[in-house]
């Protein structure tokens, strides 16, 4: 999805107003106000609300999905597959803090593209749970719920943008903490 200069400053703002007001807290006026021009000025680059919304969702999923294929298409060991596919995950939510709480938590307020974002991000969990299951098969580990598994991990990465203050960890330290979290709890005392 390529955005038009003026697209790209709508969306930044409604970011940041989605992200203090919701998603459904938030409208068009306001949006408006923060960007100092008339709500119908806004009509001549956006459809409606939703499709900012439409913007933040589908553009991050496509970065996720961006960032999954880089993993799948290594060659690499298992192990060192597991703590790319943590680091390449965690790095898109960090990096995007705000607009990963806004597709964490406003996704359901898609109305006309809501089953299309619902099969997106089933594509997306199935694509790791498929990663995943060959990485524990290739190194002869035990998974007894590769749905749970999958479900664990990628909801502790989409929400570890609460855990931290933007001003005193590093992502470095963050991506680090998790990736040692995750991993020593799904293989025990096995450093990776």
């Amino acid at each position: 999805m390529e955005l038009k200069e003026k697209q790209r400053k709508i969306l930044d703002v409604a970011v940041e107003l989605f992200k203090e007001k919701g998603y459904m807290g938030s409208s068009v006026r306001d949006l408006a106000t923060k960007l100092n021009i008339k709500a119908a000025s806004l009509y001549a680059h956006i459809r409606s609300k939703e499709e900012i919304l439409e913007w933040i969702c589908f553009g991050i999923a496509q970065e996720f999905f961006d960032e999954l294929q880089e993993v799948k298409n290594t060659n690499i060991a298992p192990r060192e597959k597991l703590n790319l596919l943590l680091d390449k995950h965690l790095s898109v939510v960090l990096k995007n803090r705000d607009v990963t709480h806004i597709y964490s938590n406003e996704w359901k307020h898609l109305e006309e593209k809501l089953p299309e974002f619902i099969e997106l991000r089933k594509n997306y969990q199935q694509e790791v749970e498929k990663l995943i299951s060959e990485i524990y098969r290739a190194e002869n580990w035990e998974l007894k719920s590769p749905s749970f598994t999958t479900r664990f991990i990628l909801h502790t990465l989409n929400n570890s943008y609460f855990w931290f203050k933007r001003s005193s960890d590093s992502t470095d330290e963050i991506t680090e903490e998790i990736r040692d979290k995750i991993l020593f709890g799904l293989l025990g005392n096995q450093k990776v």
